[in-house]
């Protein structure tokens, strides 16, 4: 077609980037950080298409908050101390709650597709929700079976290798693998509700139990494999761990380091009473080889008072008064958020000689009462749902 001056037009060359081959260009995108790849993705299709090929770069480890939000999941990168918003409006809901993590893959609750999609709803519908696994760095995502609310409401998630899901509520379990087009159900016949549950990478599953009376807390740690889910679950103990459940109140469990590590974290008792104060917050870690306990970090005495509650029996984060303390974390690091210290969280990251390092993470926006609750996600190219 002839311009205005009548001459034709002469399309214009591409840029030269483009005319590299394509392991070139994916060796000049792999120099990029993450955040400006995944800008990259929009720049042309075929940055898109280079960027949908095996992974150029590695996953990006950050902390993703678990709040509801409709436009973008909330993540925290500890090595640039900043934030990044990851839109979802690519999945097909008003609005949905990540809850977990595996690898680049992001769990999410959200009410059921058909209750969305379905132009005449039933007036009456039973209440539903479906778990939803996204990535969104490349935004894809599919659709689990949908559950009942209660799952949703009540239940821990925890995210496997390979799509392997499980649901834990105090009586019984899910478990749902991509090779199944439904949910399995499973009795847990635990003692008690399981207590921060966690899945290790050889396919075990870890929690803690209180096994004690009314008056007193005993906890106790059982372990399973997923596939056995239905054969029972067994106690993990030793006699060389003495007291080590007993010194601390009310413990947490977090994925270490490794998929050979489960850390431990606790109010660290002053005393062995009932009503015993504790001095600060201690990390203990479980070498799964070895099957013994070590002492990985201790809080700061500045940073425990700022968690410390003035009422009797306070447990600078593990309970006490009427401060609520979340504990959270993963792969060496945890994290610990509550009202007090509104706007930021205290950080423990592991390191190889030294125990492990502690830091404020500050600016932190405040949704409802301050208190955060996270998971690590590793975001990255690395995986299609």
């Amino acid at each position: 077609m002839p311009g205005e001056s009548g001459a034709p037009l002469v399309p214009s060359p591409p840029p030269p980037i483009l005319l590299l081959p394509h392991d070139a260009l994916l060796k000049i995108l792999s120099l990029l950080p993450l955040r400006q790849l995944v800008l990259c993705r929009l720049v042309c299709r075929p940055f898109r298409d280079s960027l949908s090929s095996p992974p150029v770069t590695p996953p990006l480890p950050l902390l993703s908050f678990r709040y509801s939000h409709p436009h973008f999941l909330l993540s925290y990168d500890p090595a640039s101390s900043s934030h990044l918003r990851f839109p979802l409006d690519f999945l097909p809901f008003p609005s949905a709650s990540p809850v977990t993590s595996c690898n680049s893959l992001v769990y999410l609750w959200a009410s059921s597709s058909d209750d969305i999609l379905t132009p005449n709803p039933d007036p009456h519908p039973k209440p539903s929700k479906s778990l939803v696994v996204a990535n969104p760095v490349t935004r894809n995502f599919k659709i689990l079976p949908r559950l009942g609310s209660a799952w949703s409401r009540h239940g821990t998630v925890l995210a496997g290798p390979g799509g392997a899901v499980v649901v834990l509520v105090e009586l019984a379990a899910l478990y749902f693998s991509p090779q199944s087009t439904h949910w399995r159900k499973f009795s847990l016949n635990l003692p008690s509700k399981p207590r921060s549950p966690v899945l290790i990478g050889d396919g075990s599953i870890y929690t803690l139990c209180d096994v004690g009376a009314p008056w007193r807390s005993q906890w106790k740690m059982f372990r399973v494999r997923v596939e056995e889910l239905g054969s029972g679950w067994g106690l993990v103990e030793r006699d060389g761990w003495g007291d080590v459940f007993d010194a601390l109140k009310r413990p947490r469990l977090v994925r270490g380091g490794g998929d050979g590590e489960v850390l431990m974290i606790g109010g660290l008792r002053s005393g062995f009473a009932v009503d015993s104060p504790c001095s600060t917050v201690m990390i203990l870690r479980l070498d799964l080889g070895r099957m013994e306990w070590e002492e990985a970090g201790k809080m700061p005495m500045e940073m425990y008072k700022c968690f410390a509650t003035a009422a009797p029996g306070g447990s600078g984060g593990q309970g006490g008064g009427n401060n609520k303390v979340k504990v959270f974390g993963g792969e060496g690091r945890v994290w610990f958020s509550g009202r007090r210290v509104s706007g930021r969280m205290a950080m423990w990251e592991e390191e190889k000689v030294g125990g492990g390092s502690w830091r404020w993470v500050e600016g932190i926006p405040g949704y409802g009462d301050g208190v955060y609750r996270g998971f690590v996600y590793n975001a990255g190219f690395t995986e299609i749902p």
